[in-house]
């Protein structure tokens, strides 16, 4: 099949330009153009989405709609990292969306697909190759049948990413890569791509950014988009108005411009944050953007596992945790927030007096790691990325970081490998 040929071939030039910057996906249009029929038909209707006779979820109750079936959009506590499923039916036939599947380091999507019984995945979306988004994707695609996989394009250099791409390709799964404007359909759920238009090797930035609809319901996910792809949608769409939206990079302030925000105007937000995670997520100013804005604001840090059912007219959210998400007391600062996450990792592990001095280079924090030498910020934003390392001399993966540098940092003796 065409399609498996190309990305094998994506994966062999990975292998041999390991560390080069990547401007354009080796899946060209070409590919697009020739592969099998999607799973996923395009839409011809493209006007069918007009916010402005939208009725607000207070008026739904009274609206002449006829209701769909039930859709539920599950927010999974996968930690610091996303994983979203879509799960609805139509004419007796179940269908189900993966949107981002979790981190490197955790195993939590599969247990939680099978405990809804899932079987089958029409799509997954992954929104970019973070280790925090593509993370468990090698486990769902050869446990779960899957019909089509999106990627962005764009490459990444770590084990995981490899091990995604390679799975993807011996599970048969069909695969496309959206880009700005495209409109699809599976039964009732509608989907409106909205960015990126085109890649450059920016993994965060162009995160595969959609608008999901549901009969009068709509959800927005944009990944690890940053507040210029933000504008970018904002300029280039006629309208992006959705109930609830997916904030971007797990409530981060690279995200969440107000303008976007206020242009979605949104009923609720939801975040996806690791308890006392090293980053600081969600940010401060974002939680007092949303509250301040009257928008309901949940998170799976606090909330655990979140579940929003709508039957296209009206909506209703559940959660399995009870707390209140608090700008001054329950988020914190990337500083604070890594001093507490090092103290907690530090009494969990209870290390030995040899590895009490070791920075783990696959667990630790993006302060930690500056510890090392040769690691500045820009450095370890790239050594995170790339995680996971198979030994300390993989950290070559990194750029600017050659034999010599390599050298250092082991006769140093504090980075490791655990």
């Amino acid at each position: 099949m065409k399609k498996k040929y190309v990305l094998i071939l994506l994966l062999s030039i990975f292998l041999v330009a390991c560390g080069e910057e990547v401007y354009e996906s080796p899946l060209s249009e070409t590919f697009i153009e020739e592969q099998e029929e999607s799973v996923v038909p395009e839409r011809e209707d493209t006007d069918s989405n007009n916010k402005e006779e939208k009725q607000t979820s207070e008026d739904k109750g009274d609206a002449e709609e006829t209701a769909l079936n039930e859709l539920r959009v599950h927010f999974i506590d996968v930690g610091q990292a996303d994983a979203t499923l879509f799960q609805y039916d139509d004419a007796e036939k179940q269908y189900n969306i993966l949107y981002d599947t979790g981190d490197w380091t955790g195993e939590e999507v599969v247990p939680y697909l099978k405990s809804q019984g899932v079987s089958h995945l029409d799509l997954i979306i992954v929104s970019h190759p973070d280790a925090d988004h593509i993370g468990q994707l090698e486990d769902v695609v050869t446990t779960i049948d899957t019909g089509e996989v999106w990627l962005s394009g764009n490459v990444n250099s770590s084990q995981t990413f490899q091990n995604a791409v390679a799975a993807v390709i011996e599970s048969g799964a069909d695969y496309h890569e959206p880009r700005t404007g495209e409109e699809f359909a599976i039964g009732p759920l509608k989907m409106k791509v909205l960015y990126p238009n085109r890649i450059t090797g920016k993994t965060n930035e162009e995160s595969i950014s959609i608008l999901f609809t549901y009969g009068e319901i709509d959800f927005i996910f944009t990944g690890d988009a940053d507040r210029e792809a933000e504008r970018y949608m904002l300029n280039h769409s006629d309208n992006i108005e959705a109930e609830v939206i997916q904030l971007g990079h797990h409530g981060s302030n690279t995200s969440s411009d107000p303008k976007f925000i206020e242009a979605i105007n949104p009923e609720v937000a939801i975040y996806s944050a690791g308890t006392n995670n090293s980053y600081g997520h969600p940010s401060p100013e974002v939680v007092s953007l949303i509250q301040n804005s009257g928008i309901g604001l949940y998170g799976t840090d606090i909330h655990g596992t979140i579940v929003v059912t709508t039957n296209g007219i009206n909506y209703e959210i559940e959660t399995n945790k009870e707390g209140t998400i608090n700008p001054d007391s329950e988020s914190t600062t990337e500083e604070s927030a890594a001093s507490e996450d090092a103290a907690v990792a530090e009494e969990e592990a209870k290390p030995s007096q040899d590895e009490s001095s070791c920075v783990n280079i696959n667990h630790a924090s993006t302060e930690e790691v500056q510890e090392i030498i040769h690691i500045g910020p820009e450095r370890a934003q790239d050594l995170i990325s790339l995680r996971p390392f198979l030994s300390v001399d993989d950290l070559e993966r990194i750029s600017g970081i050659g034999p010599a540098r390599i050298a250092d940092i082991k006769a140093q003796g504090l980075a490791c490998v655990q």
